[in-house]
């Protein structure tokens, strides 16, 4: 009985956190209504493959990154920098953040002799979302010299490609703070590391895509920020082939 009970408990506490998470969502203008329900099976799949771990890493994401986006909202405004919809994510961008990170979760869950494996897999999709999100909507507010990614030529702030030193090290805070829950939640710290190099690398490959294709008006920047957290994953991916099964 205590074996089934169990599990039921874990669902119903998930599902109600899920579903605290969208009304809030909804209320503050965060989502959108799609985006809400998008987000909240997202949230499923993930629970599905991580637990509660998985749950708090994606519940970091989005409170960092929605504290990040409305932070000096004005100011942004003023210098047109700010998102566009007031701010409210969409269930395209809902899939593009955490859409990597929902697959590993599933993975996780299907084949659980690799569980381990697609756990980081997820962590290190989210580590790149998060990273991406606040070096560009944080570092845009404080960062002092904006360069180009690839010529690392003064550019304009805001425009695709275009990274600052302080944004960059907030980006790398965002992935150590995605890398520190994963670590303690799976009991998994030998792969601290491993998470925050998959962030880097990951937003390293979104500045690029921006500053290429993005510019070029070849990729949306939905389709930048889901390539950014497949990179993500797959640099945990590379990590995991090469040290961890040593």
């Amino acid at each position: 009985m205590s074996a089934l009970f169990s599990p039921l408990i874990s669902w119903f506490v998930a599902l109600l956190v899920l579903s605290a998470g969208m009304i809030y969502s909804l209320r503050t203008g965060k989502l959108t209504l799609r985006g809400a329900g998008t987000g909240g099976l997202l949230g499923i799949l993930i629970f599905l493959g991580a637990g509660f771990t998985g749950l708090v890493l994606l519940s970091v994401f989005f409170l960092f990154g929605s504290a990040a986006s409305a932070w000096r909202r004005a100011d942004k405004q003023r210098l047109g920098l700010a998102e566009a919809n007031q701010g409210r994510r969409t269930a395209a961008q809902a899939l593009a953040n955490a859409g990597v990170a929902s697959i590993a979760g599933l993975l996780s869950w299907l084949i659980c002799a690799y569980a381990p494996f697609f756990q980081l897999l997820l962590a290190g999709s989210l580590a790149a979302a998060t990273a991406d999100t606040l070096s560009s909507e944080l570092g845009n507010v404080y960062g002092r010299r904006f360069y180009h990614i690839l010529t690392l030529r003064p550019d304009v702030r805001g425009r695709d490609g275009v990274v600052s030193l302080e944004g960059t090290l907030l980006g790398l805070g965002g992935s150590a703070l995605i890398a520190a829950v994963y670590s303690i939640g799976l009991g998994e710290y030998r792969n601290f590391g491993w998470v925050l190099l998959a962030g880097a690398v990951g937003n390293l490959a979104d500045s690029v895509l921006g500053a290429t294709l993005e510019r070029k008006g070849l990729l949306s920047n939905n389709a930048v920020n889901t390539l950014n957290t497949l990179v993500g994953a797959g640099t945990a991916a590379l990590c995991y082939a090469l040290f961890v099964r040593l």
